[in-house]
Order: structure tokens, then C-alpha cells, then sequence
């Protein structure tokens, strides 16, 4: 469908009822932030309308394939080089912050290795350190055979369970990246 057309008013309630996102606008300031005064190629994208993507798209969770984000704005109010680089500037953040949230995982992940990784030596050398059976590793004994259950158990949550609660948001803006834009007519 050209995004310049169009439709009869039952045409585009069946129309919008078939895409992913469909957002009605006042106008292309509705996307951005109102503190921002740069450019649109430059200006932050408006929390209401981030907030308003994360409903419909967790509303229509197992739905989505192709992400099509559609726009309405008033005809008359519709300007072709704007909507280009609104498009850009769409693109450009959700693939940013898509990017950012990926690493975020990454780390946490890795954060779990590392602590993964000392719990276990701490534990070896609490293994050693029972053997001895000399009173003077008491002391040590006592710091590292704890330290070991937290450092593991810990490493565990950060490789498991910690990605699990970030994993949504990566997912919405992996999505979001990948989205069509379209602006429309209404």
C-alpha cells in the first residue's frame, strides 16, 4: 500500500487491523521528546511513544513476523522529507539501543563466568584447606568455604536468571530494529 494514499474510512480500519503497530499522531512531535530542540535526525525519541510501542507490541506477543510500525498523521500535515528522516532517526535508535541492550546480556553473562569462576576456586581451596588439619587454617577455612557457595550461586543468577528479566526489552528493540516504518493518512 503507498503510504501517500488514501483509504475509505472501513478500508482503514481493516487495513491498520492487519499491522503490528498502528499509532495515531497529531503530528511528528508526538514522536520526539519536548525538551529536545535539535533537529528530528538528532532528537530523542518521546518516552510516551517508547512506552506506547512496548504495549502494543507485548499485546500482540507471538503475533509479530514482519514489524510494521504505521503512523497516521493528518494529510495536510505530512511532509515526505520529514517522514525520510524520521524514518533514518527510528531506525537508527532502535538499532542502538538494540545493540546496547545485547551487550548488557553479554556482560551480565560473563559476569556469571567470572563469578562462576572464582566460587569454584574458592571452593578448591577450601578443599585444601579442610585437609591440612592444622588449626591455623581455621580461620581461612571459615572465609573461603562460604565464599565459595556465594561466588557460585551468585555466578548462577547472573548467568541465568538475570538475562531472563532483561531478555523482553532486548527482544522489543531487536523487533523494533527490524520494523518497516510507514506514515499514513487519516
Amino acid at each position: 500500500m503507498d503510504s501517500d494514499q488514501e483509504l475509505p474510512s472501513e478500508s482503514l480500519k481493516t487495513y491498520l487491523k492487519q499491522g503490528n503497530i498502528s499509532l495515531v499522531l497529531d503530528g511528528y512531535e508526538d514522536l520526539f521528546s519536548d525538551f529536545d530542540p535539535r533537529p528530528y535526525s538528532k532528537r530523542t525519541l518521546s518516552d510516551d511513544f517508547i512506552s506506547e510501542c512496548k504495549k502494543v507490541v507485548r499485546e500482540k506477543k507471538g503475533e509479530i513476523s514482519n514489524l510494521e510500525l504505521r503512523l497516521l498523521l493528518p494529510k495536510y500535515k505530512r511532509k515526505t522529507s520529514d517522514e525520510t528522516i524520521i524514518k533514518r532517526r527510528l531506525k537508527e535508535y532502535f538499532l542502538k539501543q538494540a545493540n546496547e541492550k545485547q551487550k548488557e546480556l553479554n556482560q551480565s553473562r560473563r559476569e556469571g563466568g567470572k563469578w562462576i569462576l572464582i566460587g569454584f576456586s574458592l571452593s578448591f581451596l577450601s578443599t585444601l584447606l579442610i585437609r591440612q588439619g592444622n588449626p591455623i587454617f581455621n580461620l581461612p577455612l571459615i572465609i573461603t568455604e562460604p565464599g565459595g557457595w556465594f561466588s557460585f550461586w551468585t555466578g548462577l543468577d547472573k548467568l541465568f536468571i538475570e538475562p531472563k528479566g532483561k531478555k523482553p526489552e532486548n527482544e522489543f528493540y531487536k523487533n523494533m530494529s527490524k520494523m518497516t516504518v510507514k506514515f499514513l493518512n487519516y
